[in-house]
């Protein structure tokens, strides 16, 4: 999959190796209190922190989606998105940003009056009926993840007859009707986590490979969530170790994009397998 890549403004980003994407969470509540920035010194300090330690990409969420999260209007999603959008334009203007959202109307204000280089839709085009015809309209990179029911309900005892099969009907459906309106680049996010249980991420990891078929890059997001924790025996806190491990894996599996709380941790887990690569 050395070809892929990705058109940033016009610019074409290689994902001949793999990238990482570092994540601010500009909510009072995500599940992992650390990546939570809402003052303007601790963005500023965020943002440094990220592309210092050799991130690519910015993925910027004002909708916490952890299970069970409660809804955030769309106006107070727009308040935190234009406060945190507006400091890192500041103090990060080259930035490849990305803006965790799955609400058209969110989507098109942080393209048109932020400049925001790529959405990233947790729920698939599924909770926002004008999702895919607006990213077609904004011609950027559109994030497809797959998930089930809503971040309220969606760890509501999720089962499947067919998990992978299931995934696999859900993105080519998804991925022609994204075609179809006109969409070039779209990036595959197969959802750990997101109505999922235990057993179903670690088969997911296993047959993570199976996703390349596609053609598509693919985006792994795995950084410090329970399905680390919970099979260890630990917190949030406690799952770095656990991560790297996980993200080593997805790599190894063909992931193109890494999206994490600890950067640092991150890229040098990529720096060892490129050496690995390069070196075969």
């Amino acid at each position: 999959m050395s070809h892929l890549t990705i058109n940033i403004k016009g610019q074409l980003l290689s994902l001949a190796k793999p990238q990482v994407m570092g994540i601010v969470n500009l909510t009072p509540d995500s599940f992992y209190a650390p990546s939570r920035k809402q003052s303007e010194e601790s963005l500023r300090r965020r943002i440094g922190e990220i592309l210092d330690e050799g991130a690519t990409m910015i993925d910027v969420g004002a909708y916490s989606s952890r299970p069970g999260a409660a809804n955030v209007t769309t106006a107070e999603e727009m308040q935190r998105l234009r406060h945190g959008l507006a400091i890192i334009n500041s103090c990060a203007p080259q930035a490849t940003v990305s803006v965790d959202t799955f609400r058209a109307d969110v989507a098109r204000m942080c393209v048109e009056e932020y400049g925001v280089d790529i959405i990233n839709d947790i729920s698939g085009g599924q909770l926002d009926p004008e999702m895919f015809t607006t990213v077609a309209s904004l011609h950027v990179p559109y994030i497809l993840m797959h998930m089930k029911g809503t971040p309220q309900t969606m760890q509501q005892a999720p089962v499947y007859d067919d998990l992978i099969g299931e995934m696999f009907y859900y993105f080519s459906e998804r991925v022609k009707r994204l075609h179809d309106l006109g969409v070039c680049d779209i990036i595959l996010d197969p959802g750990f986590g997101f109505a999922k249980t235990l057993e179903h991420n670690y088969q997911l990891l296993a047959n993570l490979q199976d996703f390349r078929c596609f053609g598509l890059p693919l985006l792994v997001g795995v950084s410090r969530k329970s399905m680390i924790y919970k099979l260890l025996g630990t917190t949030a806190d406690e799952a770095l170790n656990g991560t790297t491990v996980v993200n080593t894996l997805a790599l190894v599996k063909g992931a193109n994009i890494l999206r994490v709380h600890d950067v640092r941790a991150c890229t040098e887990a990529v720096a060892i397998f490129n050496a690995m690569n390069n070196n075969a």
